[in-house]
């Protein structure tokens, strides 16, 4: 149990039924009853771990008297309830922490002190690709390929379950690790040894923040932080402002949680969130549905807050109840609610830093792309931005007729069945319903190349420019939210009703987050109607959000590739950055799931819905998009007699158990793991080699080469190794090297067990533009340690300034590392020498974990950039300041010293971005790993 010095008098004790819980009561504490809820569970974290140390009176008192005002100044140490993971993050913390265990044995001290302090659990849900899909067979096959290409990996998880205490893991095929979360492993109050508090948590993805829904104050950290949570270490962080937004109204029949929160999302950006809370306040709250909460919340990573969250009320004991929780659980959450002024008053409003209000009755259906979740587009309106951003992702000239073909009879069909003028995609022929999309579809305007593809399986067909490939209902964001999920269904059903077919050309996907989506579904009797459409269950898993898309068909991807199509995907996720669905597929977009599956129908972004006929029906009218929405009462209705509270019983009575195959694997005992030295998945991390017990002094940086030179919005998608692995490059040829078939390469994220896979994926994505180079996209540089500086990849130019001892810099623009809270982006720019990163301004996580991997962010003077400072990557730089560090201060610039080949030189004071004192101790000692390790060997 937590001791707390309690200086305050505020443990005590809560009676609920017939059951007693120490709790500390923040009503000790003047001035906490008007802070905003999700200040209110810091102030209660610190109250109970208050040592007179790292946490003190002071630290409670200035939260007590929190300015809503104020800029972010004082440093807190936030200490989670519980840690979350997914696999793809989570291995390498397993990976961590079992040579942590080596290394404190190397160092003298006790292995088995390297366990978790704080609960963790990991949900495997990262790891399905989507092989196969469109029939009934798809589920039970990409699972049988996953445990085929992941054995070695599971077996691995398997050790660490039964070597590490408080250590679970939910097995593949259970769900995605945020539904999971708040439909079964989120208690909202949180009872250990005794003690009632908050339930909070850091998560090893950036969706973590789905929990916020529930009330549980969460966000995503790197895999590195929240290794060191899992050690006991807090989570150090400024008290942060607080946005507080407002809602107002009802949703309008039509419109979807997910239009609401593509809405919030652009709202939220365009305000400008990053680092702070955000809090849902207002009687409009006690309207919005706990699974339309939950997808906001998930979402703050894509607004760029750190939370956003709602309080507890009656809604979110309804869900409690609902997914199953006990009696017992339901009165505690309510009880401690309301004693810690918790329980959500809409008449008492508390004071936030900034205020924005959204009447949810004006909410209009929308999407977002073609590369960033933020650029939402008005449904009504996509068709015209679709036409304006083609011309971004192709040189082909505008408008024009289908190009020349040999005559056939398809020919003939196509000028027979619609002429030049038609801009409609209709279908024709016989039983096997070949469908042809109609090149004259761009004739108005926009670059167009007709390509005609001869399929057996799928018939014939003609692609062009904003064909629709892959059109996915995935992802925890929508697949937790029944409104959208069954909306999409009865559209199904009544598409089929109609006549209509998906267009062939498009890979359809079904990948719910939870098992209890399938049994509603079959409840309801909507399996058929979906199926019909192609939209097969596929996976329980996050799949194409994360680019676990799998391949196009053949036939489809020659024809994309041959040709330079730009060819389109409509998801049901999160992200839409470029690179990350498929490697054929050029532009992404977000949307709702029943306007996934419309786009599936529709087969191209080139339409409009309000005016184009998705085809003709029976009898031969046109059938358009409003023809087949469903009502919100029939939603409604099919929620209420389709869902129970026995479903999320059933489904997660046995969570942990897994299949046959999970239950068959052979597992490896003992405390500490038996490497393989032949394993191309899972390899002893390098961070500890060498290591000392006292840390070297940190040093200035001398003759720094440039290893890539970026513009604005690098994400960590660009800069940490995912997706699939492409043959030919470093990463293709280390597998190749170790005997490693092209087919069995898997995925890069499947990797993140083998540093030296991740290395040579580091900064390797396709769409990653380094201005050393011209017009080149992928893992490329400048490698000067070779006359003229030729072009080399990044991984292999990065070991031949490691063996020359020549230390490397990043520079970038804005935005850098926005995006997944990616652990590999830092781990992978720190392996590959990078020791500083150099931008106008970073994202929080990716910021915090180049300190925790040892590399210094800086950032420009104000107003300045590597182009306004006429930088272009070929100077060579050197950093001044560094070692005031070691007299245990942080300074605030440091001088930067380029010089060009001419003996050019300039100058600037770099911003230095460690912000708080703890990331100073963790950048000391070379990171946060090594901190930790070193105090756990002294204590």
């Amino acid at each position: 149990m937590t001791t707390s010095i309690d200086t305050f008098g505020a443990k005590g004790t809560l009676e609920v039924g017939s059951n007693s819980y120490e709790i500390f009561r923040l009503s000790a504490v003047p001035g906490t009853e008007k802070l905003p809820y999700a200040l209110k569970v810091l102030a209660e974290n610190l109250l109970r771990t208050e040592d007179g140390a790292n946490i003190t009176a002071d630290h409670i008192r200035a939260i007590a008297n929190w300015d809503p005002s104020a800029q972010p100044s004082i440093e807190i140490q936030f200490t989670p309830a519980r840690v979350i993971m997914q696999d793809f993050t989570g291995v390498p913390c397993v990976v961590d922490l079992a040579t942590m265990r080596e290394a404190v044995t190397t160092l003298g001290g006790d292995p088995n002190k390297v366990n978790p302090l704080s609960p963790a659990d990991m949900v495997i849900d990262h790891s399905v690709i989507l092989d196969v899909f469109g029939r009934a067979d798809a589920l039970e096959r990409n699972v049988d390929l996953e445990y085929e290409r992941n054995g070695e990996r599971y077996q691995f998880l398997r050790w660490g379950q039964g070597a590490f205490d408080d250590f679970k893991v939910v097995p593949p095929g259970m769900g995605i690790v945020h539904q999971v979360n708040i439909e079964y492993l989120a208690p909202t109050v949180m009872v250990r040894k005794g003690q009632a508090y908050p339930d909070t948590c850091v998560g090893t993805d950036s969706h973590t923040t789905m929990v916020n829904g529930l009330g549980v104050l969460g966000w995503g950290v790197g895999g590195i932080e929240a290794e060191a949570a899992m050690l006991g270490q807090p989570v150090s962080m400024l008290i942060p402002r607080v946005v507080g937004f407002k809602l107002t109204g009802e949703i309008q029949p039509g419109v979807t949680a997910t239009d609401v929160v593509l809405t919030v999302t652009d709202m939220l950006r365009k305000h400008g969130v990053v680092g702070k809370f955000v809090e849902f306040y207002g009687k409009g709250v006690a309207e919005v549905p706990l699974a339309n909460r939950a997808t906001l919340g998930n979402m703050s990573p894509e607004f760029g807050s750190t939370a956003a969250i709602f309080p507890i009320d009656a809604e979110t004991v309804n869900y409690l109840r609902l997914t199953g929780r006990t009696d017992e659980q339901l009165a505690l959450v309510e009880a401690y609610a309301k004693e810690q002024g918790m329980w959500h008053d809409p008449d008492n409003e508390p004071a936030y830093s900034e205020y924005l209000e959204l009447d949810l009755s004006t909410v209009v259906p929308s999407i977002a792309g073609p590369k960033r979740p933020q650029d939402r587009i008005l449904l009504s309106e996509s068709k015209i931005a679709f036409r304006k951003d083609i011309h971004n992702y192709t040189s082909d000239a505008e408008g024009g007729a289908a190009a020349d073909t040999p005559h056939s009879n398809l020919d003939e069909a196509i000028e027979e069945s619609f002429p030049a003028s038609d801009p409609a995609v209709l279908s024709f022929a016989d039983d096997d319903a070949v469908i042809v999309h109609s090149a004259a579809n761009g004739a108005e305007g926009r670059p167009t190349k007709p390509v005609r593809v001869r399929s057996e399986e799928r018939g014939e067909f003609v692609l062009d420019h904003g064909a629709v490939v892959v059109a996915g209902i995935t992802s925890c964001t929508n697949t937790s939210n029944p409104s959208v999920m069954i909306g999409a269904a009865l559209l199904a059903r009544n598409a089929v009703e109609k006549g209509l077919s998906s267009k062939p050309w498009v890979k359809t996907n079904m990948a719910p987050g939870s098992q209890v989506v399938n049994d509603y579904y079959e409840k309801a009797g909507l399996w058929p109607y979906l199926e019909k459409l192609g939209f097969y269950l596929g996976g329980f898993g996050c799949t194409t959000c994360i680019g676990n898309t799998g391949p196009l068909p053949e036939e489809i991807s020659k024809a994309v590739n041959d040709n330079d199509l730009s060819v389109t995907a409509v998801l049901s996720g999160n992200r839409n950055f470029e690179g990350r669905i498929s490697p054929d597929v050029k532009m992404n977009y977000l949307a709702s799931p029943p306007l996934v599956i419309a786009y599936a129908l529709a087969g191209t972004m080139d339409f409009d819905f309000e005016t184009d006929p998705l085809g003709k029906d029976t009898e031969g009218n046109d059938v358009y998009l409003r023809d087949i929405w469903p009502s919100p009462q029939e939603i409604d209705d099919t929620i209420k007699s389709a869902i129970s509270q026995d479903m999320f019983r059933k489904s997660y009575a046995d969570v942990f158990k897994g299949d046959h195959r999970w239950q068959n694997l052979a597992t490896p005992e003992g405390d500490t793991f038996a490497w393989d030295e032949n394993s191309t998945y899972v390899r002893k991390a390098p961070y500890f080699d060498g290591m000392q017990l006292e840390p070297s002094p940190v040093s200035d940086i001398k003759g720094a080469r440039v290893l890539a030179l970026l513009g604005d919005s690098v994400t960590t998608d660009h800069i940490s190794p995912a997706g699939p692995i492409k043959p030919g490059t470093p990463a293709a040829q280390y597998l190749d090297s170790h005997g490693v078939e092209r087919k069995d390469y898997n995925s890069l994220g499947s990797r993140r067990g083998n540093h030296e896979v991740m290395i040579r994926g580091t900064f390797a994505n396709i769409r990653l533009r380094n201005q050393l180079l011209d017009d080149v996209s992928g893992g490329y540089t400048r490698d000067f340690t070779q006359p003229g500086g030729p072009q080399a990849f990044i991984y292999d130019a990065s070991q031949n300034y490691q063996k020359a001892g020549i230390p490397l810099v990043v520079l970038g623009g804005k935005e850098y590392g926005s995006g997944s809270s990616r652990d590999w982006a830092a781990k992978g720019t720190r392996l590959l020498g990078v020791k500083a990163v150099i931008t106008e301004s970073f994202e929080r996580i990716h910021r915090s974990n180049l300190i925790g991997m040892g590399v210094i962010p800086l950032q420009f003077p104000a107003g300045e950039s590597a182009k306004s400072l006429g930088l272009d990557g070929t100077e060579t730089f050197d950093i001044e300041g560094i070692t005031k560090l070691n007299e245990g201060v942080t300074p605030k610039t440091l001088k930067v010293t380029a010089t060009k080949e001419s003996g050019e030189v300039i100058t600037f004071d770099a911003v230095v971005r460690i912000d708080t004192p703890g990331e100073a101790d963790y950048y000391r000692n070379d990171g946060i790993l090594q901190y930790v390790l070193r105090n756990m060997i002294r204590s």
